[in-house]
Formats: C-alpha cells, structure tokens, sequence
C-alpha cells in the first residue's frame, strides 16, 4: 500500500481532521471569556470523539496502516499540549505540572523510538490509555472555567456547577496517571536493554 493510498481512508482522515483543529483551537485560547472557552471546548470535544472513532473505525474497516498508526497519537499529543500550554497564561493550569506532562511525552516518545530502530517492541500499558481518557475530560472543563447554572442561568439558582473544579480534579488524576505510566514505560524499556546484553 502506497502512501496516497494509505492516507486516504476515513479513519486517516478522522485523524487529520484532529490535527487541523489544533491551530483552532489555539486561536479560541488566545481570548479569555466564556464564548471563547466554549468554541474551543466545542472543537477539543468534537477532536476527543473522532479520537476514540478512527482507530475503531480502522481495526472494523481492517485499514489499520503504519501511517494511521503514526498519526494518531500524534494528533493526539498536539491537540492535548497545544491546549494545556495555551491554558497557562489564562491561569487555569499551573506551569509546573504541563511542563512535566510535556518532558514526561517527549521522553516516552525518544525511548519508544531507540526501541523501534532496535526492533524492539515494549507494549504500552493501560495507564496510558486511561491517562488520555482523563486528559480528555479535565481539558473541555478547564476551557469551560466559569459557574454554569442548570436552570434559568440565574446566580441564586441552587443548582450549578463550577466547570474549572471539574477540569483541575480530573487534570490531576491525568498527570498522576502521566507519571505513573511514564514510570512503569522507563522501567520496562530499561529491563528489556539491560537484559541479555540489550536484546529483547
């Protein structure tokens, strides 16, 4: 299969997609207000279901290719950092914890390329796929940021719901699962090069 051919399947476009919505959603992050937080929580919703989309899509389709399987965690890695870092003068995120969450992907990401050029594979654990799961829905609710009232909109209204606290509790159960699974990565790309002179 060729590369035109590879790319031109509706999960790849999915993906794609994902990744042209990146730029958007900086730009809706570079105004504070809630108009602003809810274009850009519309557009990281909208990117979040196509995530969960394409690849189920491609395993259905049996279009699963080396292309779609580089881009797809790609798209997911810009879409995510691209927001935290645009959170970050808008003081709904603190510095510190997107920084570790950024050095905790690039370095996963170096070692996982060391292992590949090696022709080892290191199977990655449920812990990553959980802590996007969570990333997915600590960002919408951090972009949201404001009181939302359930009824009329009316502040005296007795039920309301404060979409910053959503977003921060789940932020910090995703960075927890960040480190954790970047952790239990380190640990296995170590043992298997430290095994048997460094074959896998």
């Amino acid at each position: 299969m060729n590369l035109r051919s590879g790319l031109l399947n509706l999960p790849n476009i999915l993906t794609l997609g994902r990744i042209a919505a990146v730029p958007a959603v900086v730009v809706c992050l570079m105004f504070d207000g809630r108009t602003a937080g809810m274009w850009a929580a519309g557009l990281f919703g909208i990117a979040a279901i196509t995530d969960a989309f394409d690849g189920w899509l491609a395993r259905r389709w049996g279009v699963v290719t080396v292309l779609g399987k580089f881009l797809d965690p790609l798209a997911d890695k810009l879409i995510v950092m691209a927001s935290l870092i645009m959170l970050i003068p808008l003081g709904r995120v603190p510095a510190w914890a997107v920084f570790v969450i950024l050095a905790r992907e690039m370095v996963v990401t170096g070692l996982r390329a060391i292992a590949s050029s090696e022709g080892v594979v290191i199977a990655a654990s449920d812990l990553g796929k959980y802590k996007t799961i969570f990333q997915m829905a600590a960002i919408p609710g951090l972009m949201l940021h404001y009181d939302y009232y359930w009824l009329f909109g009316l502040p005296w209204e007795p039920f309301h719901i404060n979409a910053h606290n959503v977003g921060i509790f789940y932020f910090y159960l995703a960075f927890i699962l960040t480190v954790w699974s970047g952790g239990d990565y380190l640990v296995k790309f170590f043992r298997v090069f430290t095994a048997e002179g460094g074959k896998a």
